[in-house]
């Protein structure tokens, strides 16, 4: 008789291995798989996937660009001019400008769908409380209009017509919209159904948690806006002075050198100065001033420091034209 060594391991239930693999599965979703498997459902649900494409884009665009242009002049050519200036402002563009595109409207997206929750679960609480039933109450609320929204109770009044329970179904509409309000009330309203209380109470208490969080959201936006105001003429304000220092005060102080040196007065300090080094660091100056205000006025309007990419990229964009080709 052979005796089977016993495993040390306790035996995992099968519900338990199922949603292991489904965890798994969604991780692997969500990652870099997941882009190459549904590239545009990635992008749009998250934007920072598009880093997948556009870093190595644009990393094989500047190492091009920099081999032809060390090939034809040489790499002092290449350090000691605007040239790779030119490379490393327009490889960040390429990698931010999608990516704040993308989150524009992802945000856009999602403080539509966040801010028709609070009317849809006020709706369906108002209708079970008159006697509804709760698939009676979705279907006749799925008529209405509800922006970004309506697709999605559509699906739930669907799934609830082909005998779907209401929590699973409520857990499937979370999931799908996938924003965290709407993840945090449908998990409130799912573990208030599982414990036995009145559901018309938890839509209601639902309703008015996501009704104040979308009031905070947009009062904090309106509230900040003076300020992402304020850092955007801050950044104009300080391109307009270095563009003013630069293209009289250096001009006229290196002329002023120039002047006292042909006279014989002796060989000022200034007589040596390098306009185009000035003019670079200037320029830098400016670019990195713009990127990191844009990042903060992100912060401080929406909470979001990748909010602000938007700005950022649109200073930076302004600024190295200017001093690009004005300056």
């Amino acid at each position: 008789m052979r005796w089977r060594a016993k495993s040390s391991e306790p035996e995992k239930n099968p519900d338990t291995i199922i949603h292991e693999q489904i965890k798994r599965r969604n991780k692997r979703e969500k990652g870099f798989w997941g882009f190459l498997q549904h590239p545009v459902q990635s992008l749009i649900h998250n934007p920072l996937h598009s880093l997948y494409l556009t870093v190595p884009i644009s990393l094989t665009i500047a190492c091009i660009w920099f081999v032809i242009v060390y090939r034809q002049f040489g790499l002092d050519f290449v350090l000691g001019t605007t040239i790779i200036d030119d490379i490393l402002i327009i490889t960040t563009l390429l990698i931010i400008t999608p990516l704040a595109l993308l989150d524009f409207f992802f945000d856009r997206r999602q403080r539509s769908l966040e801010s028709a929750l609070p009317n849809f679960f006020r709706d369906l609480a108002g209708m079970n409380e008159s006697g509804m039933t709760l698939p009676g109450a979705v279907a006749l609320v799925a008529r209405a209009e509800y922006g970004a929204l309506t697709p999605h109770i559509r699906r739930l009044d669907q799934e609830m017509s082909w005998s779907v329970p209401f929590v699973p179904a409520m857990l499937r509409f979370g999931e799908r919209i996938r924003t965290p309000l709407a993840t945090r009330s449908v998990d409130l309203i799912a573990k208030a159904s599982r414990a036995g209380g009145d559901i018309s109470n938890v839509l209601r208490a639902a309703a008015i948690d996501t009704y104040e969080f979308v009031s905070l959201k947009t009062d904090r936006l309106n509230n900040m806006f003076i300020y992402i105001v304020i850092i955007i003429i801050s950044f104009f304000v300080y391109m307009f002075v270095i563009g003013i220092l630069t293209s009289t005060f250096l001009g006229t102080m290196a002329e002023a050198g120039e002047a006292a040196e042909a006279s014989g007065a002796g060989a000022g300090f200034m007589a040596s100065i390098n306009i185009d080094f000035y003019k670079r660091i200037f320029s830098h100056a400016v670019i990195l001033q713009g990127f990191f205000s844009g990042l903060v006025a992100g912060q401080m309007g929406e909470g979001r420091a990748l909010a602000g990419l938007k700005f950022s990229a649109m200073m930076v964009l302004i600024g190295w034209i200017v001093f690009r080709f004005a300056i």
